[in-house]
C-alpha cells in the first residue's frame, strides 16, 4: 500500500486553514495563526515520508463550528417549516406563542399547566396523557392548545392540530377513514379543536368515537378543546355521547378556562379605536 495515499494529505492549505494577513512562521518553521498563535501546519514523518500538512487553528475551528451550527439551524428551520405544513393547523394559530400569551386569573392555571406539559412532553407521551381544555366561548382554549403545538413543533416534535368538523369533512370526502386516522395517529401529539361543534348525528358521533378510541389505542396523547360544560359531559345520560366522553376522560385531564371573552374584548378595543379614528 502507498503510505501517502492512506493518509489525509490531499487537502490544500486553503481548504483546511487558509493563510491570512498577520499569520507568521514560528520557530519550528510552521505557519501560525496571527490571531490565536496556534499552528496552521504540522510535519508528518512516517518511514521515509516527510510532509508538511495543514491543520486547524483555534480561530478556524471556531469558524467551522459556527458554520456547522448555521447549517444545523437552517436544516432545523426547514424541518420545522415542513412539520408546520403537515400539522394541518389553521393559519390564524400558526403564530400562537406563550411569549405573547395574555395571562389572566381565568387562564393562569391553564397557562402554567401548558408550559409544564411541553416541558415534560416526553413523560406525557410515555404515559399517553392528554388534556381537555373546557370553558365558555372566547376564553382562549384554542389559542392555548396552539401554543403547545407551536412550542413542540419548534422542538421538531410532529404535531397535528385540526377539528372534528374538518375531520368529518375529510373522511366524507376523498380520504378513506382508516388511512386518514392513520395519518392523525402518526403525529406525536394530536390536538382536536372544538369538540361538540360537529353535527350531532349518529354518523358523526361514531366517527368522533373512532378517532378518539384509535388515538388512545395507539398509545399517543390527545389534547381536546370544547365549549361543553364539564358537568354535562361527566353526567351525560345519552349513551351515544357518554361512550365518547368516557373514552376522553380516560386519557385527557380536564383544565377549565374562564373569564371574559377575549374575542369580545378585542372587538371592543377595535370598536373604540375606530370610533376614535373617525371622530
Amino acid at each position: 500500500m502507498n503510505v501517502e495515499s492512506a493518509l489525509p494529505l490531499n487537502h490544500t492549505q486553503d481548504e483546511i486553514s487558509p493563510i491570512k494577513d498577520g499569520d507568521f512562521v514560528g520557530e519550528d518553521g510552521m505557519i501560525r495563526c496571527g490571531a490565536c498563535g496556534k499552528r496552521k501546519q504540522f510535519k508528518i514523518k512516517i518511514g521515509n515520508l516527510e510532509k508538511i500538512v495543514p491543520c486547524i487553528c483555534d480561530c478556524r475551528a471556531a469558524e467551522l463550528e459556527k458554520e456547522r451550527k448555521t447549517d444545523e439551524y437552517q436544516q432545523r428551520m426547514i424541518t420545522i417549516s415542513r412539520m408546520k405544513t403537515a400539522s394541518m393547523m389553521a393559519n390564524k394559530y400558526q403564530t400562537a406563542s406563550f411569549s405573547k400569551y395574555k395571562v389572566r386569573s381565568g387562564n393562569k392555571r391553564a397557562y402554567t399547566m401548558s408550559l409544564k406539559y411541553v416541558e415534560r412532553f416526553s413523560e406525557m407521551k410515555k404515559k399517553n396523557q392528554g388534556l381537555l381544555f373546557y370553558g365558555t366561548v372566547g376564553t382562549g382554549k384554542s389559542y392555548t392548545a396552539a401554543c403547545i403545538a407551536n412550542e413542540l413543533l419548534q422542538n421538531c416534535t410532529p404535531v397535528i392540530m385540526t377539528s372534528f368538523v374538518k375531520i368529518l369533512q375529510d373522511i366524507q370526502g376523498t380520504k378513506g377513514e382508516a388511512s386518514y386516522i392513520q395519518i392523525l395517529n402518526s403525529a406525536s401529539l394530536l390536538i382536536i379543536d372544538d369538540l361538540g361543534a360537529e353535527r350531532s348525528t349518529d354518523y358523526a358521533l361514531e366517527k368522533v368515537y373512532n378517532v378518539v378510541d384509535s388515538r388512545i389505542r395507539a398509545g399517543k396523547p390527545l389534547i381536546l378543546t370544547t365549549n361543553l360544560d364539564l358537568s354535562d359531559m361527566l353526567d351525560c345520560q345519552d349513551i351515544r355521547y357518554k361512550r365518547v366522553y368516557d373514552r376522553i376522560f380516560e386519557a385527557c385531564y380536564p383544565v377549565q378556562m374562564s373569564g371574559e371573552s377575549f374575542r369580545q374584548m378585542e372587538a371592543a378595543e377595535r370598536f373604540d379605536a375606530m370610533e376614535a379614528l373617525l371622530k
